[in-house]
């Protein structure tokens, strides 16, 4: 609502104002009653008709299965300073449109969107109905392979150097704990969308607050944490300017995977660069920008197991265990390259999307 209290087109007073009934929700088996009240309370949703949402250009597909995951993303835009439920929908209507009309997508791309100032909104038609149902979720398109079995969060801004606001932060935690709440979604399986591909986003800060986040909604849920900040085995995001052993190995792997361009600096240079987007052009990538992340790190790591015995490759092995030391392993599988890697913890659910 503006100052005035009037109301704009396409978006209600309503749908912008009235939050939801609490109840009694499980999740693996765990009552949530009074005592995690702030959990069980569904968060004000402004549904696709609240936001003045277009029809989307094609049929969804709707899957009769719950994800597993919760995917947190930035939009990488600016970060405004406007509070108003006007300028929440006119972003959302803008996502949308980029996504239909640049994107070729039937829909805005993930399954919910939070603005700077806490809306909350939906984002792909039938995300909030399927979700309430808790049974079944309708395909997004914010990750490939991710897209049936994570529930797609976009965060409006940009969070590489500073931090959300405390209202999108509070609204994100509430939403993440009401999700996982209503289909069983284990806190743990909350990743960022670097985890699964060559993308900075949500941004360095954002991201780094993802343990943050995770033991605020197991804490909503009522279930124990063991420890804060426990670390969800990912891939470590390397690019331009990086320098230390990580980069020296993955230059190494390259390498051995046949790029020699890679020469084993250990600086990100921009011959690394151009050896980066080699081997995601040769592995089909689905982008080719030169971000060595969560798509190309386990393509390349799997490379690796299959020839340990290459030079290259016990090299990388040897300048990992020497900037972290630890017992040398003689054939590393992909668990045991992120822990060379510093980025090893409690390996994360592996399910993907299923073949279409």
């Amino acid at each position: 609502m503006g100052s005035d209290g009037e109301e704009i087109p396409g978006i209600s007073r309503r749908a912008f104002l009235a939050t939801g009934v609490t109840g009694l929700l499980t999740v693996g088996g765990l009552a949530l009653g009074a005592g995690s009240a702030q959990a069980t309370e569904r968060p004000p949703f402004v549904d696709c008709a609240g936001w003045g949402a277009r029809p989307p250009s094609r049929p969804l597909t709707v899957h009769q299965r719950r994800p597993v995951r919760i995917l947190v993303h930035h939009t990488a835009t600016p970060n405004g300073n406007d509070p108003s439920p006007q300028a929440a929908a006119g972003f959302a209507q803008s996502v949308q449109s980029f996504h239909m009309d640049q994107r070729g997508w039937a829909d805005t791309g993930q399954h919910f969107t939070i603005s700077r100032s806490g809306f909350v909104m939906e984002g792909r038609h039938r995300s909030l109905e399927l979700l309430d149902g808790g049974k079944a979720v309708v395909e997004g398109s914010h990750c490939t392979g991710q897209n049936v079995v994570a529930i797609g969060i976009e965060n409006e801004g940009t969070y590489s150097t500073v931090d959300p606001p405390a209202a999108l932060w509070d609204r994100l935690r509430q939403t993440c704990a009401f999700i996982c709440a209503r289909y069983g979604i284990n806190p743990h399986e909350i990743a960022g969308h670097r985890d699964f591909k060559n993308t900075a986003c949500p941004g360095d800060r954002l991201y780094g607050l993802l343990p943050v986040l995770r033991d605020e909604v197991a804490g909503l849920l009522g279930r124990r944490v063991e420890g804060k900040g426990a670390a969800r085995a990912s891939w470590p995001l390397l690019r331009a300017g990086d320098t230390g052993p990580n980069v020296l190995a993955a230059q190494l792997l390259l390498r051995a995977a046949g790029i020699a361009e890679a020469a084993p600096t250990g600086r990100f240079d921009p011959a690394t660069d151009r050896a980066v987007r080699a081997f995601q052009a040769r592995t089909a990538a689905e982008e080719v920008n030169g971000l060595l992340g969560g798509e190309s790190w386990p393509v390349l790591a799997t490379a690796a197991t299959r020839n340990p015995g290459a030079p290259d490759v016990r090299e990388a092995v040897r300048v990992l265990v020497e900037a972290r030391p630890g017992p040398v392993p003689a054939e590393p599988d992909l668990p045991t390259w992120q822990c060379l890697l510093g980025t090893g913890g409690t390996q994360p659910d592996p399910v993907v999307d299923p073949p279409r």
